[in-house]
């Protein structure tokens, strides 16, 4: 109910729109049409009769035109030009035919009776007929266009409105991702670490606790300055090393002037680092080493590779959460290579103007 009544409105709106069309050429047509078939005779007629026949016909091309504009957006409703386009033709030709003709014929034979004592030149009313119905064919394509582009326009829009929607759907759904997916690692490895050591645990915990705040305060964000990421990742590193000592390190390249000059998707760093050491062997004899590196617009974060030999297969949930939400954020790709020892991730970032 609520799309069918959705659909009867654009027309009305566009009822008003037209309204200099309609003064222009309602007067247009009631002067030219008759001037050009000579219905009204300019030599025998005087001035005022000839003013008074004018305005007649100008009052016929009124009725005619807004007769066959009312027909057109009634029957707009009921008829659509994408999915059953010859019987939208149809249907107009009939319905401008069936009004149009009868309506021009007796107006004429009128006009003939006031200003002629009724003698009627059938001929004349023959001509000025098919005149006007090929004027009011016009003008219906002439509408039926605008409707059709106004339409598409709608259609456009309304396609541009749901897809944003669906992408920011899409994005939220990923972002929501993130938290039991860390949670679920960082609590297999504080119920670890209370085992190993109570002491190592509260500490865990207590950094944690900042890193899980990050978390909170930037998952709705899109995008942060590769400053505040950095400084997150630092955050996070800290709880590996309470976890891992020193097998597992970070080498930073980065230039820090650059940090205020890009942005990044939040919790991006993280996700990879995590990725790193969930599936790779290291120790503190053959430690795993995460080096970060800025290649143009691409920062770039690659480690060894030494495979950990898993249970079951990797659902690799963390690179296809940063794929998609790099995708739907910035619509670009991130870039995954292994070769020659390197699994290598390339990120892209956004310079700020």
């Amino acid at each position: 109910m609520n799309t069918n009544k959705t659909v009867m409105k654009s027309p009305t709106a566009m009822r008003v729109n037209d309204i200099g069309f309609r003064l222009i050429l309602i007067p247009f047509f009631g002067i030219f049409i008759p001037a050009v078939t000579h219905l009204v005779d300019h030599n025998s007629f005087s001035l005022w009769k000839v003013k008074l026949s004018y305005l007649y016909t100008i009052g016929l091309s009124l009725i005619i035109w807004e007769g066959n504009r009312y027909l057109l957006f009634a029957l707009r409703s009921y008829f659509n030009w994408f999915n059953k386009p010859v019987r939208k033709i149809v249907v107009l030709v009939l319905a401008a035919s069936c009004f149009t003709i009868p309506i021009s014929i007796l107006l004429l034979i009128t006009w003939y009776h006031i200003f002629k004592q009724g003698v009627v030149n059938w001929d004349v009313i023959t001509e000025s007929t098919l005149i006007i119905m090929i004027s009011v064919l016009f003008i219906v394509h002439v509408y039926e266009t605008v409707f059709l582009v106004k339409e598409s326009e709608g259609e456009m829009l309304k396609n541009e409105q749901l897809q944003r929607a669906k992408a920011e759907a899409e994005l939220e759904a990923l972002k929501n991702q993130i938290d039991p997916h860390f949670i679920f690692n960082s609590l297999n490895t504080l119920s670890h670490l209370i085992e190993e050591s109570q002491a190592k645990a509260k500490q865990f915990n207590d950094s944690l606790a900042d890193v899980y705040r990050y978390i909170l305060q930037n998952k709705g964000r899109e995008l942060v300055l590769l400053r505040e990421e950095m400084g997150f990742l630092d955050d996070y590193f800290s709880l590996l090393t309470i976890r891992f000592g020193f097998a597992v390190q970070m080498r930073n390249y980065i230039d820090p002037s650059l940090f205020d000059r890009y942005l990044i998707p939040p919790i991006s760093l993280q996700i990879l680092v995590e990725n790193a050491i969930k599936h790779n062997e290291f120790s503190e004899a053959e430690p795993l080493v995460i080096d970060l590196v800025m290649d143009e617009e691409h920062l770039v974060v690659r480690n060894q590779v030494r495979k950990k030999l898993l249970r079951k297969p990797s659902s690799k949930i963390g690179l296809n959460n940063l794929r998609e939400r790099y995708r739907l954020t910035t619509y670009q790709d991130i870039t995954i290579t292994e070769g020659e020892g390197l699994f290598t991730v390339a990120l892209p970032v956004l310079k700020i103007d």
